[in-house]
């Protein structure tokens, strides 16, 4: 019988901990990829996205929930390792005092957004005020319809919002294009759930941002869902379609539907921490029937979700 051979530090880690430790020693000692360790936990019937692995692997977050213990104790077992021995480490958590509830602008995430974002202040009762600081983004399924050109041409989001405290009654959206987009010829549809609002956009990069208003404010901890259009005038073949999460979301779906003569040589679904930074997840993605290419997201921490497009 073949006995892999263990690496000095994996058992002390193990024993005692931390967790992120633990768990990533025992990753390496297994000599799997996220990918194939989720394919493995599916097969036990346990679902959890692949982003969350590699969050609990360096520490970034912490399995909190009665599910997550589920998924711990099926780790355990994908990784050899004894029952409960991930468990005990879990231990129990606290909210960092740092960050509390803050979320971070979008100029942190994305950096090339900085021009744009000065628009939100336009927009805000209080210059510098956290945009949608009322309102937690549950669910998002994001629809694009691309050209023969490979550039983006409509953008359908529905969204489902929470809201924190009483009294939200809209939420801003900003947008940022490919550059050499023609802004004022981007346009801006309310579907259902709100209204367009006021819409300002920037003179010195694709970028706009705008209101979507509900007309009522929502009673605490009441969900609310709304959808809208952008119908884009952007001038060059799009390179990927990106959203910004500033705070947990349960689930993001993106899809994008490529004209049949049009379609990319490559897709990849990535997730990063911040813009300038590497994926922290990165996967091919087929396209279907139709040209369509899907990218579902599951319990999302704060970064940036989306689709890579590689034409070449």
């Amino acid at each position: 019988m073949y006995q892999q051979r263990k690496e000095p530090g994996t058992a002390s880690a193990v024993r005692f901990g931390p967790f992120s430790r633990a768990l990533s020693e025992a990753v390496d000692q297994r000599g799997l990829s996220l990918s194939r360790i989720r394919a493995h936990l599916a097969a036990r019937g346990v679902s959890v996205a692949e982003s969350t692995l590699s969050y609990w692997q360096r520490g970034l977050r912490h399995p909190s929930t009665p599910r997550s213990l589920d998924v711990v104790r099926a780790l355990e077992a994908v990784l050899g390792l004894p029952a409960d021995s991930l468990v005990v480490l879990i231990g129990p958590q606290r909210r960092p005092a740092v960050d509390g509830d803050r979320r971070p602008s979008l100029a942190e995430l994305r950096q090339s957004w900085s021009e744009t974002c000065t628009l939100l202040d336009e927009l805000s009762e209080s210059p510098g005020a956290a945009g949608n600081a009322k309102l937690d983004v549950v669910t998002v399924v994001d629809v694009l319809t691309m050209t023969a050109e490979g550039r983006i041409s409509e953008i359908t989001s529905t969204m489902v919002v929470r809201a924190r405290r009483s009294g939200a009654d809209g939420f801003v959206v900003t947008h940022q294009d490919e550059p050499g987009t023609d802004m004022e010829a981007t346009t801006v549809f309310a579907a259902d759930g709100c209204r367009r609002g006021r819409v300002r956009r920037s003179a010195s990069s694709p970028g706009m941002v705008f209101e979507l208003l509900f007309d009522r404010g929502l009673a605490e901890g009441e969900t609310h869902t709304f959808a809208f259009t952008l119908r884009l005038a952007a001038s060059i073949r799009s390179t990927c379609f990106h959203r910004t999460v500033r705070s947990r979301m349960s689930a993001y779906l993106l899809r994008m539907r490529f004209d049949p003569d049009a379609i990319p040589a490559r897709c990849v679904k990535t997730v990063r921490e911040r813009e300038e930074l590497a994926p922290v997840v990165s996967e091919p993605l087929f396209c279907g029937p139709g040209a369509t290419v899907s990218a579902y997201f599951e319990d999302l921490g704060v970064g940036i979700a989306g689709i890579d497009l590689i034409w070449e």
